[in-house]
């Protein structure tokens, strides 16, 4: 299948896409090499040599000019970040046997420093499969900026995340972030986040595991917004509406039973109920508050009456399967 083209300028660049506001710097590959760093990376480089580690090449990356460090760290020195996703076995097991079958480590993982040794926010399945392996060391792209690590969910493309994944990963960076600066507004970390319902879903999910969030999201994505507020009071806010989501959750759930004893199955029992109770499908204009939405629809999904509903019904409804 043909590849479409993006448009381009007159001077036959690509357009640039909407919401891109960068504009790299003019460094060429001869710019690149840094042959004396300063500052902070001079002080990382040396960390590197304390702990055991190699700086193979001090560099600018093109983009926007920052100065990095590819270095062989001590393997032992490296762990993931806290608030990342767990790993997937079967995604690692794919890469042991695909480094046992080439002998090669091409591809190296990002990290920053920590308080002790080193952290990964990208590369967390190539380190389990190289300390599987039995490898003693690691090649990483050694980012002075720590702050890098709680934007690179938004660079992360290693594997795709499912939603809960992602909402569990942006809900460790949240508690994180409120630890180590919770004085900074909520609305500052938007490319952090990305989405402000992954907070909300963060936290619902860390109580339930097994929510439907898929079916929420939607709804979610209407009501749920950043908050103007510090991080450490914000997370309490985050922690209230999940509850109203779980109650939600739970509403929905006995509505569900309710079709299955009337001897209704389905895949989008959940996605049904959802639709079904959800006003904002027939409103014009500015949909509700957070809490006055979910109030209404937790009382219709209480008060749904599973005699009315028919089977044509549910076959006409759509959306994502439930998630359990």
């Amino acid at each position: 299948m043909a590849t479409k083209k993006r448009p381009v300028t007159k001077s036959g660049k690509p357009r640039a896409r909407k919401g891109v506001k960068l504009k790299p710097t003019d460094l060429g590959p001869l710019d690149l090499a840094v042959a004396t760093p300063e500052g902070a990376a001079a002080e990382l480089a040396a960390q590197v040599a304390s702990d055991g580690g190699q700086v193979l090449a001090i560099y600018r990356e093109p983009l926007g000019g920052h100065v990095q460090l590819l270095a062989a760290l001590p393997i032992d020195k490296v762990e993931p970040t806290p608030y990342q996703r767990d790993v997937s076995d079967a995604h690692v097991r794919k890469l042991t046997l695909a480094m046992d079958k080439t002998r090669r480590y091409l591809d190296p993982i990002i990290a920053v420093k920590a308080e002790t040794g080193y952290q990964t926010p990208n590369g967390n399945h190539r380190l389990t499969a190289l300390k599987e392996l039995g490898a003693k060391t690691v090649l990483a792209l050694l980012v002075p900026e720590r702050e890098v690590a709680f934007q690179i969910l938004a660079l992360n493309i290693e594997k795709a995340h499912n939603l809960r994944e992602k909402s569990l990963e942006v809900v460790r960076m949240y508690e994180e972030l409120t630890r180590l600066d919770g004085a900074r507004k909520e609305s500052e970390y938007v490319l952090e986040f990305e989405e402000p319902q992954l907070c909300t879903l963060g936290f619902a999910y860390q109580e339930r595991g097994r929510l439907s969030g898929g079916a929420y999201q939607p709804v979610l994505k209407k009501v749920d917004g950043f908050l103007e507020q510090p991080l450490r009071s914000a997370i309490e806010e985050r922690r209230r509406r999940a509850k109203v989501v779980l109650e939600f959750d739970e509403a929905v759930g006995e509505a569900v039973a309710k079709l299955k004893e009337k001897g209704l199955t389905s895949p989008y029992l959940k996605a049904f109920v959802v639709a079904r109770v959800n006003p904002l499908r027939f409103m014009k204009g500015a949909a509700p508050p957070f809490d006055e939405l979910f109030a209404t629809m937790t009382k219709r999904a209480r008060g749904m009456d599973a005699g009315k509903i028919r089977t044509e019904d549910l076959a006409r409804s759509g959306g994502a399967p439930d998630e359990d």
